[in-house]
């Protein structure tokens, strides 16, 4: 089984009814908020130790206190024993993580008054770089989503895009290049700007066009929207060098391809889009991540509806 499903069943078997109210609350919260949202769709065989501290330490990286960690690694530390006990699983891959204080990263974007600039270069530099990034920062897609995008997830009725898979680009000879989604959640659609899908159908027709001439040489295997004229995804090489060039052409330092998916978020988030919908464009598996992680941007427009709060007061004094 995955281990969202057999937390559930732990929970539900050797907690609820046998610990006190606030200790299962506790425990229901860890699990719906952290644990599953990042591990459940994992095989409970799956979890090593190595992952599992990843995952612990991200807890303070996102800047949650170690008390908020050691709250999470509790019940996942019990039911692993458990597990054990059960016989599912040979060792308890928690049974040693440790929990300290780590500086929390910086979140990085591109301020949104940048975009044109960045696009206009990469345009420039070719069509299919352009439109590729583009669709980063109207999505929020992670580059494994986008690059994974074949024509039939393209709804052209209701400007749509189906993320239902990812690309695999560490994959060997031997193993599938399409890698799943992250979670559950991850598997979602969702609205484009029309004018945005106006130029996507312009660069599919060239794309349909150029599998003609190529005629063999093609990938046929899938229907990528984006990538080279042979078919095959844009390999990560040639997005990331793209990328720097166009934070050098604007004079900026040099930014993670992921950063596109954190300016898409500010975006909405600093336009007044409520928090719900950016975590479902995203596909984050609970709210409590995405606030989370972009809990900089809320406080910064508390602070900033505040202020005109006070502005206003003053007026009407005057």
């Amino acid at each position: 089984m995955n281990l969202g499903t057999y937390l559930i069943e732990w929970l539900e078997t050797y907690i609820v009814g046998k610990r006190k109210l606030n200790t299962i609350k506790t425990y229901r919260q860890a699990l719906e908020n952290h644990i599953i949202p990042e591990l459940g769709m994992m095989q409970l065989g799956d979890i090593k130790p190595i992952r599992y501290q990843n995952f612990l330490d991200s807890i303070i990286e996102k800047g949650f206190s170690p008390e908020t960690a050691r709250r999470v690694h509790t019940p996942f530390r019990l039911a692993m024993e458990q597990a054990v006990v059960n016989g599912y699983i040979s060792k308890n891959p928690a049974s040693h993580a440790k929990i300290t204080k780590k500086s929390v990263k910086r979140l990085k974007f591109l301020q949104p008054e940048l975009i044109p600039a960045v696009l206009e270069f990469l345009y420039e530099r070719s069509f299919g770089l352009g439109i590729y990034f583009e669709a980063l920062f109207e999505s929020g897609m992670r580059k494994i989503e986008c690059s994974r995008l074949e024509l039939d997830d393209i709804n052209w009725n209701d400007n749509t895009i189906r993320i239902d898979d990812s690309y695999n680009y560490n994959a060997t000879k031997a193993e599938k290049m399409m890698d799943g989604v992250k979670t559950s959640a991850s598997e979602r659609t969702i609205v484009m700007r029309e004018e945005y899908m106006k130029k996507l159908k312009t660069y599919v027709k060239y794309r349909i066009e150029k599998r003609t001439f190529v005629g063999s040489l093609y990938n046929t295997e899938n229907n990528f929207v984006f990538g080279r004229d042979d078919g095959t995804p844009f390999p990560k090489s040639t997005l990331y060098n793209a990328y720097k060039a166009a934070m050098e052409h604007i004079e900026h330092e040099l930014l993670p391809i992921h950063s596109t998916r954190h300016t898409h978020a500010v975006m909405f988030l600093e336009a007044g889009v409520p928090m719900k919908v950016v975590q479902e464009r995203l596909g984050h598996g609970s709210i409590q991540i995405t606030s989370d992680i972009y809990s900089h941007v809320t406080r910064k427009m508390e602070n900033k509806s505040m202020n005109i709060c006070k502005e206003n007061q003053q007026n009407n004094k005057s």
